[in-house]
């Protein structure tokens, strides 16, 4: 038998390499190929006639995309993911219509029924769904596998749904009372956890026959009512089949196996006809509904057509086609804008919603004739499904009529029905969903967590610490309430559920750890449900769907009750702060949610932060949260950590991106972060979510900007640069708020030299990579950034050894400037209007005058005391009597605040002296004014001093005398002399006059 090749392209690319379920289909009219895959959250819908040509793509999942069905008519197109959802399109427009329904867990197989009236959903819940696409109700749930769904079908009579499970169990369901008929254990192969190979089953054209993969790799039949064995097709597969499709006439059935074969069969003489082997195993496959061909895709992503499948010798597969398949159903027209009369059975355009969740009219006829009402108006509108997750708003006519109607008739009169994106829904930061049977994480944060697992009218709920040795040990406690979002802290825990009961109440529940009182767990009732809760120091609270914003105090007092300005996407609280995020509109037509931030102070009652909360274009908010020092954060779908900072009047910066450090396939589950590490839990597709058991393990992550590619190579360097620029700016910061209180920064003050030393360090590195680079002008802008002078002088060292004469100059040219300012800046009188160094008015100083004006300086005694000098030497003073700051240069960055307070001058005193350690040329703040104010006799002021005009010595003052007699130059200090005389820089003053002091000493 000759072997064709059949050309594939590629559809979807696979993720690294690893294979993926993938899925194809022909729309009824041939003139469409859709396909999609596990590893891909898009759906490409290619033209059949230019399939070269790029396709459209549909980017509406968060997460690869598992299941495709086409409606009969192929008006509509159904997709389930992994994210959970199942979407509904027109088609072959693409245009998005409504999320459906949601799982909690992954999606594997789609059908809809003959007439289009009814979309069966299931996958890894075990359970299948069965909704009225009418009005988007569910009308049943089967439940009976005990593994993995993962096919289903349905009677082309509309008598029976077939549905397997990985596990192999096949089972007949009649539609009419939902009771199994038939329970064929076993029958299928075991496909394992693999969720590439996936058991599949499917009916023949005329519902008589159920054909399944055998256990020996086969092709068993079974009969419609009995479902008995009534024969198999065994040929040259050499492994299991995973996939099969039967011919449009039913007389041909391809299958593929895991040997990478394609076998056409024969029907009526039971053998096989034809074969095609490939390079990677088909998973689906699709018989084109007009011609002799099949759709394959393999598990690549690459897909193509096998032209010619049946020999022109043989009956085509679409002569002679069942009457059941020709017959005109009297079902759904989906999205037929063609239809005159509205069909008795109405359309999936009165899927009672439309993109947000409303009522939308299904015809122009029809909305003329649809008459409003504003009654019950209070309905519940939070039925919750997810786009990213997402708010669908289940409404009476009256809500569209008082929401929408104006925006529903306008689209209607152009013909189309208005499509707006979802409100993403609210969550509770640390939590998964809920799994019926499954322990699930109610809370999980960096001190512990608190988890739950659903029995029988009944949760079992356990609070852990990751810490045992410093957590309380809770006992574990029984919840007939089901709670289902939880927070935690070091003083309590607090937990709430949705509303549940026939009263539709909502409970919160607070339970301290520890309490000098009995019974000092308390429970509040709400009418509404409540949303997102939170915790901090000696407050609990609860937003609602009534966007109330409730606080507890610790004992169970209700404090505060705070209307929000729209709906609660999530809270969470740290200490005396609560932070809220709510919706501030709807999302913008590009999909980009809308949301606002809020930080509330609770033993204030003030509100000092709010703003809008930024995110990734497209995505939505997947956690948000304080840092370990209180800084908020946020982290959204697309991988992107955001912290906000005070810098530009208030700015969220990115200090993480996924995409750099993790492969795609893996997503980082955030837990919290601290001032350099992000904590996660990294989860492997298809898991957006950790399990509880086995035990999450914690990752920590380097927080890195996400700098571009740097033309130097030097992204490392660069983004240490800017993580110590942004700590040092905390701890100043910090210093201010301790100077305002009167406190002692000594430690802080020490911890900030030590961040400007290591800054410094990062710099020089940073000025290293610019210099060998050719960056000379980029070096220049980073000496200026430099805090220490032993710094600067360490680059004009560096610049000179990599000889680079200009550069070095112009590092002089800074640092001699700097000092200039530094010594300018000591001088001005802190009241006086001059402009000027030389514009000071320098007064002599009688001894009557010395002896009032007394110099107070500290002097330490033997034993180590200080006692106040009452030395009577004459001084020198401007004006003004002013403390004068120290040498150290003034930090581009950071500038020291002087503080007035007497309690925190000894941890002044001893910063400065650990910063003279690090630096020789910086002087002590008190030496530096002793030594400027003071003489060593009365005689030698009469020798400074000029009778006339009191001047300052040359050490402190451009406009002085030297000790022989010479002027010096008023205009610059640093200026080199013209004369053979020896002349002084001011530089060499300093350090003369530290000479001084330590013989002195």
């Amino acid at each position: 038998m000759k072997i064709r090749s059949v050309k594939l392209r590629e559809a979807h690319k696979g993720s690294n390499g690893g294979r993926s379920f993938c899925s194809i289909l022909w729309d009824n009219g041939a003139h469409h190929i859709v396909t999609s895959s596990s590893s891909d959250a898009s759906i490409s819908i290619y033209d059949s006639l230019l399939l070269s040509a790029p396709p459209k793509a549909l980017r509406h999942h968060r997460d690869g995309v598992t299941a495709l069905a086409l409606s009969p008519n192929s008006t509509c197109l159904a997709s389930g993911s992994i994210d959970h959802s199942v979407k509904l399109y027109k088609f072959p427009s693409g245009e998005f219509e409504t999320n459906i329904t949601r799982f909690t867990l992954p999606i594997r197989a789609l059908a809809f029924n003959k007439s289009g009236s009814m979309l069966a959903a299931a996958g890894d819940d075990e359970g299948i769904k069965l909704i009225n696409t009418v009005d988007g109700t569910i009308a049943r749930i089967l439940k009976g596998h005990k593994g993995p769904v993962t096919c289903l079908a349905f009677d082309p009579n509309g008598e029976y749904l077939a549905s397997v499970d990985s596990k192999g169990t096949v089972m007949h369901w009649e539609l009419n009372s939902g009771e199994i008929l038939h329970n064929l254990k076993g029958v299928a192969p075991d496909t394992g956890s693999d969720m590439s190979v996936m058991n599949v089953l499917g009916w023949s054209p005329d519902g008589e026959l159920l054909s399944v993969p055998g256990i020996k790799n086969d092709v068993v039949m079974y009969d419609r009512d009995t479902a008995e064995k009534l024969f198999s097709l065994r040929g040259d597969h050499a492994q299991s089949i995973c996939f099969l499709s039967w011919s449009p006439n039913g007389k041909y059935l391809a299958t593929s196996s895991l040997d990478k074969q394609v076998l056409i069969w024969d029907i009526e003489q039971r053998q096989d006809i034809d074969r095609q082997k490939f390079d990677e195993r088909i998973c689906c496959m699709a018989w084109k509904p007009t011609g002799n061909a099949l759709a394959v895709i393999d598990v690549m992503g690459k897909y193509g057509v096998w032209e010619s499948v049946i020999p022109s010798s043989m009956k085509s597969p679409i002569e002679d086609i069942p009457s059941s398949q020709l017959r005109n159903c009297n079902g759904l027209l989906l999205f037929d804008e063609d239809e005159k009369e509205p069909s008795a059975s109405g359309s999936l355009s009165d899927l009672a919603e439309d993109s947000h969740g409303e009522s939308v009219p299904p015809s122009r006829k029809r909305l003329r004739k649809h008459s409003f009402s504003v009654d019950n108006s209070d309905e519940d509108i939070n039925d919750q499904s997810d786009i990213p997750p997402s708010i669908e708003l289940r409404t009476n006519p009256s809500r569209v009529h008082k929401e929408g109607l104006d925006v529903e008739i306008e689209e209607s009169k152009g013909g189309m029905v208005y499509t707006r994106h979802k409100l993403q829904e609210a969550f509770q930061p640390g939590a998964t969903p809920m799994q019926p049977g499954t322990r699930s994480f109610m809370c999980y944060n960096i001190l512990g967590s608190i988890t739950t697992i659903q029995h029988d009218g009944y949760s079992h709920v356990e609070i852990d610490f990751h810490d045992t040795s410093q957590g309380p040990r809770v006992p574990p406690m029984t919840d007939y309430f089901g709670f289902t979002m939880a927070s935690l802290n070091e003083n309590g825990s607090v937990l709430a559920n949705p509303r549940k009961g026939e009263k539709h109440l909502s409970t919160l529940m607070y339970r301290p750890f520890k309490s000098w009182a009995n019974n000092s767990e308390w429970s509040m009732r709400f009418e509404e449900e409540v949303k997102a809760v939170a915790l901090g120091t000696a407050w609990v609270a609860a937003v609602t769907s009534f966007n109330f914003l409730r606080i507890f105090t610790e004992g169970g007092l209700q404090r505060y009750v705070i209307s929000l300005d729209g709906p609660v996407v999530t809270a969470a609280g740290f200490r005396d702060e609560l932070a809220v995020v709510t919706h501030a509109s709807q999302p913008l037509p590009c999909n980009d949610q809308m949301l606002e931030f809020r930080v509330f102070s609770i033993s204030n009652g003030t509100q000092p932060l709010r703003g809008c909360l930024p995110l990734s274009p497209g995505s939505y908010l997947k956690w948000f949260g304080f840092s370990e020092e209180g800084q908020l954060s946020s982290y959204d779908s697309k991988g992107i950590l955001r912290l906000y900072t005070e810098q530009f009047g208030g700015s969220w910066i990115p200090l993480f991106s996924q995409s750099k450090v993790k492969k795609p396939e893996e997503t980082c589950w955030v837990v919290g972060l601290s001032a350099d590490k992000l904590f996660c839990i990294i989860c492997k597709s298809p898991d957006s979510y950790p399990k509880v058991t086995p035990k999450p393990v914690l990752t920590l992550l380097d927080l890195s900007t996400p700098l571009a590619c740097s033309d130097l190579g030097a992204d490392t360097l660069e983004n240490e640069f800017i993580m110590r620029q942004m700590h040092l700016l905390k701890i100043q910061k910090k210093i201010d708020e301790m100077v305002a209180a009167g406190l002692d920064t000594a430690m802080l003050d020490d911890e900030a030299f030590n961040m400007e030393a290591a800054l410094d360090r990062c710099i020089l590195r940073l000025i290293a990579s610019c210099c060998n680079g050719d960056k000379l002008v980029r070096a220049t802008e980073l000496v200026k950034l430099l805090s220490l002078e032993k710094s600067v002088k360490g680059a004009i060292k560096l610049v000179t050894a990599l000889k680079l004469p200009n550069l070095a100059e112009r590092f002089n040219s800074i640092l001699e400037d700097r000092l200039l300012n530094e010594t300018a800046q000591n001088l001005a009188p802190p009241v006086s209007n001059s402009k000027s160094v030389a514009s000071l008015e320098v007064k002599p100083i009688s001894r009557t005058s010395a002896d009032v004006v007394m110099n107070k300086s500290p002097t330490a005694t033997s034993n180590g005391a200080t006692k106040p000098s009452t030395s009577t030497k004459g001084i020198i003073t401007t004006e003004e009597n002013s403390n004068q700051p120290s040498p150290l240069l003034t930090s581009p960055l950071l500038r020291k605040k002087a503080s007035s307070q007497d309690g925190s001058a000894v941890g002044k005193e001893k910063s400065e002296q650990n910063r003279t350690v690090i630096s020789d040329n910086v002087l002590k703040t008190a030496d530096n004014r002793k030594r400027d104010v003071m003489v060593q006799s009365t005689g030698k002021l009469n020798g400074v001093i000029d009778s006339n005009e009191g001047q300052l010595p040359s050490s402190s003052n451009p406009l002085a005398k030297s000790s022989k007699g010479q002027d010096v130059r008023p205009t610059n200090p640093f200026a080199k002399s013209s004369s053979n005389q020896e002349k002084s820089s001011l530089l060499d003053s300093f350090k003369k006059i530290k000479t001084d002091a330590a013989g002195r000493k």
